[in-house]
């Protein structure tokens, strides 16, 4: 499978040894189980934390308590952004054999499987959370991007235009359905929803590193170099541009999996490994 390009990554994947906080001594375990949660101010702490830490503190929440749900959906969500999208499932299926009905763990259930290039599998448990919480966008932003991994364009399309309907210029939702026109090569499309999600006062960095991305795709690399290094290093903003200027023609997005990873962009290529780069496994 192809690499994503510079301006592509948004996700950083830390390879790591064993799982976290999975006592290898019984005796630890058994320690660890009959101990009582920590108090929500720990937990608190602990959500500020990086993913590694997180995964550490939420694997023994769980321990302590396999009822947990909260520990199970933030133990998936940490091994998740660790880039342990196996694990990461195996956490979010564990909570729902507790809380069969448990929304937070379906959609991350739904996030980890789409992380995972197999999105097929995350549509049943991210339908049954549309069908669980018919007002909440999230489930529908989530199914656009699984329908989209598994080639299901005009459902995919119905599920963010709903998710819009629910949540008017949701940045996440927006950055989805330009990621998708991105990868059929609408560019110019894909810069219209941006410039939309950017002008939202929620939108992150990402969202306008994708702008930047539309722009430079059609050749507009003025505005793109301005954006570019309004929100990259010297270095990073300078190695995306070169990326850029060497695909500024319509149609280029195509060349992108023969460039290197190191920028926090999204705008996956078809194929399942891109997918895990979109804004909707963060947010929506």
């Amino acid at each position: 499978m192809s690499r994503m390009p510079a301006l592509l990554a948004t996700v950083t994947l830390i390879a790591l040894s064993g799982t976290p906080a999975l006592a290898a001594d019984p005796t630890a375990a058994n320690a660890a189980q009959a101990r009582a949660p920590s108090s929500a101010a720990v937990r608190a702490t602990y959500d500020r934390m990086d993913a590694l830490s997180r995964s550490v503190f939420w694997a023994s929440e769980q321990q302590a308590d396999p009822t947990d749900a909260v520990a199970g959906v933030k133990l998936a969500q940490a091994l998740r952004e660790l880039g342990r999208y196996d694990q990461a499932a195996e956490a979010a299926q564990a909570t729902l054999t507790v809380q069969p009905n448990n929304l937070d763990a379906l959609l991350e259930l739904g996030r980890a499987h789409i992380a995972r290039g197999q999105a097929f599998y995350g549509v049943a448990p991210l339908e049954q959370a549309r069908q669980l919480a018919p007002r909440d966008w999230r489930p529908y932003s989530l199914l656009g991007v699984a329908y989209e991994q598994v080639r299901r364009t005009d459902d995919a399309r119905a599920a963010w235009n709903q998710a819009l309907a629910l949540s008017p210029d949701n940045p996440d939702v927006l950055t989805n359905a330009a990621t998708a026109a991105l990868t059929h090569g609408d560019a110019p499309g894909a810069e219209t929803l941006l410039r939309r999600a950017a002008a939202q006062p929620t939108a992150s960095a990402k969202v306008r590193q994708n702008l930047a991305l539309a722009l430079g795709l059609q050749g507009k690399m003025g505005e793109a170099e301005q954006i570019l290094r309004r929100e990259l290093p010297p270095e990073q903003a300078e190695q995306n541009l070169r990326w850029l200027r060497a695909r500024s023609t319509p149609g280029a997005t195509a060349a992108a999996a023969s460039a290197p990873v190191s920028a926090p962009v999204a705008a996956p290529t078809p194929g399942g490994d891109t997918a895990r780069t979109w804004n909707s496994l963060q947010g929506g």
